[in-house]
This record gives C-alpha cells, sequence and structure tokens, in this order.
C-alpha cells in the first residue's frame, strides 16, 4: 500500500529510541520514553498559505503530542500537519 499526504500534511517514520545508554545500560521498551525524532516518508504538495518546506529523507523533531499514528504493511508510521515539525535534524 501506498500513502500520499494531502495538503500541508507529512508522512514520517519515527525513530527507534536507543535501547541501551552510553554506559552500556540496557533500557527495557516499557521504561523508553517515544521519541520525537522521524525520518520523512513522503511529502504532501502543500497549499499557497503553507508550502511545503521538508524533503523526503530529512530527519525531523516534532511536537510530542502531535500527528495521528498509521499502521501500513506491519511498520507504524505518523502523519503530522507540517507545522508540528519543529526542526529539521543536520
Amino acid at each position: 500500500m501506498k500513502i500520499r499526504p494531502l495538503a500541508d500534511r507529512v508522512l514520517v517514520k519515527q525513530v527507534e529510541a536507543e535501547s541501551k545508554t552510553a554506559s552500556g545500560i540496557i533500557i527495557p521498551a516499557q521504561a523508553q520514553e517515544k521519541t520525537q525524532e522521524a525520518v520523512v516518508e513522503a511529502v504532501g504538495p502543500g497549499t499557497e498559505k503553507d508550502p511545503i518546506i521538508v524533503k523526503k529523507g530529512e530527519r525531523v523533531l516534532y511536537d510530542k503530542y502531535s500527528g495521528t499514528s498509521i499502521k501500513v504493511d506491519g511498520a507504524d508510521y505518523l502523519i503530522l500537519k507540517q507545522s508540528d515539525i519543529i526542526a529539521v535534524i543536520e
């Protein structure tokens, strides 16, 4: 299945949280906080008022409680409004 976001929406795939600290302590999945870092998988065409400025493949940070979670072919994705993206990681 292929997902194509509409208007100013962006489809992202969350980056997996680190399961081990720098000192080697393993963090169980239940104790890990949900990461707010993701990779852009697809972007909508934008609107005249809000053109799309992120590109496919960029790593981004987004607001903690934003977006709609979806599952496609067994993988988890998030559909965000572009305004929910707070930074691009370079």
